[in-house]
C-alpha cells in the first residue's frame, strides 16, 4: 500500500544530528569567506601603501634636487676678548677694554687691540705674558674696609691695598667692584666674577649706595635743603635720593642714599657747600651690610645675597623715570 501524501513529508525529513552538521559546515564556509576576504584587503592595502611610500621618495628625490640643502647652525661658542679677561678673574670686563686697547692681552701670541675679538675655545689668552683661563669656582666676599687701603689689585706706589686683608683666602684672583676712596671706609664687595661686576658697575643699574658722613661742624637747615634740593657739580647735576639727620643730638653726622657711582660724590657734594668731610664710611651697598663684620673683617656671601645681586633686586636698583 503506498503512503500518502500526507505522509510523505515526514519520510524525507532529516534528523537533528543532519540538521546541526549543516549548520556547522555552513558557519565554517561563512568564516573562511570572512577571512579571506579581509587578508585580500590587507594585501591590497599594503601595496597601496608601499606604492605610496615609493611615489613621496621619488618626489623628495626630485624636489631635493631644486632645492639648495639645508645647513644646520652651530652654537656660536666664541666669547668676547673682554669679557674672557673678565671671567680668567683679572679684572672687571669694563678695565679689561683698557688693558685689550693698551696691548696687554694676545692671543694665540698675537697682540690683540680690539675688545670685541672673538675668542674661540681653542684659543690660548695670555695677559702680561701669562696664560689665563676662566674661572670655574666663583667667590664673593664683603669686606668692611679699614682706612689707608686703596681698593685697586696693585698699587705702583706700593700702597696697602683692599687684597692686602685677603691675602692666602682664595685661590682665585678676585677684584673690588666700585671704588672706595683711601681714606673711606665700609661696605665693599670683591669678587672674581665678571658678569656680576659688568651688572653692578654698569651706569644704568645705578645701585643704591647709604653712607654716613661725619662733618667738620653741623650741617645747617638751609645746606639741608640745598642738598635735597640737588647740585650742579663740575661733571653734572646730582640729587641724593634721601637724606637724614643720622643723630638728632649731632647735626654734623648725615646719612645720605645716593645711586651715582661717581668719583668721590658725596665728598665732593659736601664740600661744594663748603663743609669738610671728617668721615666718610658706606654702610650699604646694594643689599649688603656691614652688621656683624667688624673693620678691616670679612665674610662670604650666602646664597640669598648672591641671588639677589645677580638679580638685581628692585628694592636696591633705582628705577627709570618715565
Amino acid at each position: 500500500m503506498k503512503r500518502t501524501d500526507n505522509f510523505s513529508k515526514f519520510a524525507a525529513k532529516k534528523s537533528n544530528s543532519a540538521i546541526k552538521e549543516e549548520f556547522r559546515q555552513e558557519k565554517k564556509k561563512f568564516k573562511k569567506e570572512r577571512s579571506d576576504a579581509i587578508d585580500k584587503k590587507k594585501i591590497e592595502k599594503r601595496a597601496a601603501s608601499a606604492a605610496d611610500r615609493s611615489l613621496i621618495s621619488v618626489n623628495r628625490s626630485a624636489s631635493s634636487e631644486l632645492r639648495p640643502a639645508m645647513t644646520v647652525r652651530k652654537q656660536d661658542k666664541t666669547m668676547p676678548l673682554n669679557k674672557y679677561v673678565a671671567h680668567c678673574g683679572v679684572c672687571s670686563r669694563r678695565d679689561a677694554v683698557e688693558l685689550i686697547k693698551d696691548g696687554k692681552v694676545k692671543v694665540n701670541e698675537t697682540v690683540i687691540l680690539e675688545p670685541g675679538f672673538k675668542v674661540a675655545p681653542n684659543d690660548v689668552v695670555y695677559y702680561s705674558n701669562k696664560k689665563i683661563v676662566p674661572e670655574k669656582n666663583l667667590v664673593y666676599i664683603l669686606l668692611n674696609k679699614p682706612k689707608d687701603y686703596i681698593t685697586t689689585a696693585e698699587d705702583p706706589e706700593g700702597r696697602k691695598t683692599v687684597l692686602d686683608l685677603l691675602r692666602g683666602v682664595a685661590t682665585e684672583r678676585i677684584f673690588p667692584i666700585g671704588r672706595l676712596d683711601r681714606n673711606t671706609t665700609g661696605v665693599l664687595l670683591l669678587t672674581n666674577d665678571g658678569d656680576l661686576t659688568q651688572k653692578l658697575s654698569h651706569p644704568s643699574n645705578e645701585v643704591r649706595k647709604i653712607y654716613e658722613v661725619k662733618l667738620d661742624r653741623p650741617l645747617s637747615k638751609v645746606d639741608f635743603e640745598r642738598l635735597l634740593n640737588g647740585l650742579d657739580l663740575e661733571d653734572g647735576f646730582v640729587r641724593p635720593d634721601s637724606l637724614a639727620y643720622a643723630d638728632a643730638k649731632d647735626k654734623a653726622v648725615i646719612g645720605i642714599e645716593l645711586h651715582s657711582g661717581r668719583n668721590r660724590v658725596v665728598r665732593r657734594m659736601f664740600e661744594c657747600l663748603g663743609y669738610d668731610v671728617r668721615n666718610l664710611d658706606r654702610v650699604m651697598y646694594g643689599n649688603l651690610t656691614k652688621k656683624n663684620v667688624e673693620r678691616g673683617k670679612w665674610r662670604y656671601l650666602n646664597e640669598k645675597e648672591i641671588r639677589l645681586l645677580k638679580f638685581m633686586n628692585s628694592s636696591f636698583v633705582k628705577k627709570s623715570k618715565d
